[in-house]
């Protein structure tokens, strides 16, 4: 299963000059970029480990590829790591920008849980498959 979260999901992966691109748009566009890394992707799990310090100051994409790559050096295969862009502009305040670039080597997926309640009503919820192992060894 192909996880599908930011922008960009549903197309195959963006090479490191791709990546640059975009993070040199968000730069030409005053964002502060940050990456971010996770073992556990559940669509609800908004709240990422943030690699190092938000890149606020950042002129030019390579001092942010140079920490995505390290990020990469150190998760590499066993983590999703993600780009994210923040607008800081006054009645925006929000993330203008995010996408996945690394992905673990296998992406177990998720499982779609049924729970009859009360009446005849169901309610649906989704697992991570990775979940059914501790952090750490997630993948």
């Amino acid at each position: 299963m192909r996880l599908t979260q930011g922008a960009f999901s549903f197309l195959p992966d963006l090479t490191d000059e791709q990546i640059g691109k975009q993070v040199q748009y968000c730069i030409d566009n005053g964002w502060a970029v940050n990456i971010e890394f996770t073992d556990d992707p559940h669509p609800r799990n908004t709240y990422w480990e943030l690699w190092g310090q938000p890149m606020f100051d950042v002129r030019d994409a390579a001092g942010v590829m140079f920490e995505l790559n390290e990020c990469r050096k150190a998760y590499k295969g066993r983590h999703y790591i993600r780009v994210s862009a923040f607008d800081s502009t006054h009645t925006w305040e929000s993330l203008r920008l995010s996408f996945i670039t690394d992905r673990p080597e296998e992406e177990p997926g998720f499982a779609l849980e049924r729970q009859e309640v009360d009446g005849r009503s169901i309610r649906y919820t989704t697992r991570a498959y990775a979940a059914n192992r501790p952090e750490g060894a997630r993948y």
